[in-house]
């Protein structure tokens, strides 16, 4: 697969997720959106390692320029933030209103991070020879 495909899935997985963001008063909504964003997510890495080898790269930490590494940092992190987003998640939807805004600054973190695996993705990518 192309790397501008990858790109533009990444782009919209990203505006996938800020729609979710500006529905959230709708609870059903907003957790369809946001459940979309992160499988569709998830789904990419596979894509990127089927097409890329990127685990194998990635594990050649010491030898990667920075941004790569960095790139990887910020992509996994994105990932381990989204496994909170659902138990956080389904902690509201079982009435847990305490957790309400560990939630939501949890949520604008993931969107952030997300963003930034976004830009660092542009420059992260080297090209084959």
């Amino acid at each position: 697969m192309e790397s501008w495909a990858l790109q533009i899935q990444s782009i919209i997985i990203v505006l996938v997720m800020v729609i979710g963001i500006l529905v959230r008063r709708n609870r059903k909504l907003h957790v369809r959106i946001m459940s979309l964003a992160m499988i569709w997510d998830v789904v990419l890495i596979l894509q990127i390692e089927l097409n890329r080898s990127a685990i194998l790269k990635a594990s050649k930490a010491v030898s990667n320029p920075l941004i790569l590494n960095t790139h990887v940092g910020i992509a996994v992190a994105t990932v381990l933030l989204y496994g909170v987003m659902v138990y956080t998640g389904r902690a509201l939807l079982a009435g847990k209103n305490e957790i309400r805004q560990k939630h939501r600054f949890l949520g604008y973190s993931t969107l952030f991070m997300r963003v930034l695996t976004l830009i660092t993705s542009f420059w992260a990518v080297i090209p084959k020879e």
